[in-house]
């Protein structure tokens, strides 16, 4: 089970999906009672962001003309755990070829949208 929490945009199909199913594991695991304190030591998952994590993902889902009819069973749970946002990119980008594409996309369209004054960045 992982959560990458790194932006849905940058993530491709199957990343994407696939994190969706992992929140879904992830969920149905917690609220069956099931120990996932492995998950959480070694900085897979966030226990206090699932909702919040599988809307953004849904969201992202319904924008790319994604079906999506599998509503989240919230667990109940105190927040735990913390995710390293900037090494999971690294490694979903050192993984997949298709979400290094579109991080470096995503890359260039931020700079590529900066005005520039003179030397300064505005």
């Amino acid at each position: 089970m992982r959560q990458w929490n790194v932006n849905p945009k940058l993530m491709c199909r199957n990343h994407l999906l696939g994190e969706h199913f992992e929140l879904h594991k992830l969920a149905g695991a917690i609220n069956k009672g099931k120990n996932i304190e492995w998950a959480i030591v070694d900085g897979y998952v966030e226990t206090g962001t699932i909702g919040k994590r599988h809307n953004q993902l849904v969201k992202e889902m319904i924008r790319r003309g994604y079906n999506h009819n599998s509503p989240l069973k919230q667990p109940r749970v105190k927040g735990e755990g913390k995710i390293d946002i900037k090494a999971n990119i690294k490694e979903l980008t050192k993984r997949c070829r298709i979400c290094k594409k579109r991080k470096l996309e995503d890359e260039k369209g931020k700079k590529g949208g900066e005005k520039k004054n003179g030397n300064r960045k505005v």
